[in-house]
């Protein structure tokens, strides 16, 4: 197994309370397989992607429990000098605004060649020859005309190539995309995922994709893992889950996307907000928003149930949004 995240906690201590932002997260990654990691904003999902990263803002952050274990090692007991060999080399990350994450007083190409003479020990010349050979690959056009300019003087899909080139420089093992199509029209954005996924073919390399939005991934992840208040309330292969979720949370994220055959109708949308994470509900975290949410959801935390083999669901009632039973119209007590 290439990555595998187990019973991962993370909070965050400010002076409002402590807010528990990943509550026992586990999931696993191999070889060339693309992870789509879901769910709303605050779901914990760039998070989690932080702490495996190692770039977790500490303080106020804090990984209280879990192991992350990369090709067999737990990243969490290496130190600072040996983990940040990791990122990068082994490991990287494409941020969702590349125009923050990348230096607006530095060209793109010194940003770019700055892999290879940290991390290669090439020369200047050389790491700039190695920046445009990326610029090539992920087809910026005239890239030894643009290698000297800067971040601002690139659109934004243009960025976000910059970005995928400066994540795959080395050719690491796992890339984390997170939110890689954020703010980009859908034909950039179409435009930016069969890069990844072409790249991701080529150099079989583990991908972890986070996004809000199922459309996104339907054509390029293997595996989806839906997330919700810190927690992972479902996971399942990817044609498997848009078939039949078997989670409410998961149906009403489907729910929400606009289809052709609903011209003229109104949107759906999942009633209520997240919760906060200062304050989770009782028993199921999602119970406040749920249409199917009873007695026991309030108060007994799901365990993720054994859907099937390859699947997982953390309600009590899955079997009915998999059967695609009529919502109960009355509260009832018990469990299925």
């Amino acid at each position: 197994m290439l990555l595998e995240v187990r019973d991962l906690h993370v909070e965050f201590h400010t002076r409002d309370g402590v807010a528990r932002a990943v509550n026992g997260v586990s999931y696993a990654v191999d070889e060339g397989e693309t992870l789509a990691v879901l769910g709303e904003s605050g779901s914990g999902k760039s998070v989690t992607a932080q702490a495996v990263m190692g770039i977790l803002d500490t303080p106020p952050g804090r990984i209280t429990h879990g192991e992350v274990l990369f090709q067999g090692r737990d990243l969490l007991t290496l130190k600072e000098d040996a983990r940040r060999k990791v990122r990068g080399a082994e490991m990287a990350m494409i941020f969702q605004d590349a125009l923050s994450s990348l230096n607006p007083v530095l060209t793109v190409g010194d940003q770019l060649g700055e892999m290879f003479t940290v991390h290669r020990g090439m020369s200047r010349k050389d790491a700039r020859a190695r920046a445009v050979e990326l610029m090539d690959r992920v087809r910026i056009p005239a890239a030894r005309e643009r290698v000297g300019q800067y971040p601002h003087q690139f659109s934004g899909g243009m960025r976000q190539r910059i970005m995928i080139a400066m994540a795959m420089a080395l050719e690491p093992a796992l890339i984390i995309a997170d939110e890689p199509t954020t703010a980009l029209d859908v034909t950039v954005q179409a435009q930016v995922m069969e890069l990844l996924a072409e790249l991701q073919r080529e150099l079989r390399m583990g991908l972890i994709l986070i996004t809000h939005d199922l459309g996104v991934v339907a054509d390029v992840a293997d595996r989806i893992a839906v997330m919700y208040a810190g927690r992972i309330v479902e996971t399942a292969p990817v044609h498997d889950l848009y078939k039949a979720p078997a989670h409410p949370y998961t149906q009403g994220l489907l729910d929400s996307i606009p289809r052709l055959d609903q011209k003229g109708q109104d949107l759906y949308a999942i009633k209520g907000l997240p919760p906060s994470l200062m304050a989770i509900p009782s028993g199921c975290p999602f119970h406040p928003r749920c249409p199917r949410a009873r007695d026991v959801c309030r108060t007994d935390v799901p365990p993720l149930y054994e859907v099937s083999e390859t699947r997982r669901s953390a309600c009590h009632f899955w079997r009915e949004t998999v059967n695609k039973e009529p919502i109960p119209k009355e509260p009832a007590d018990g469990r299925r």
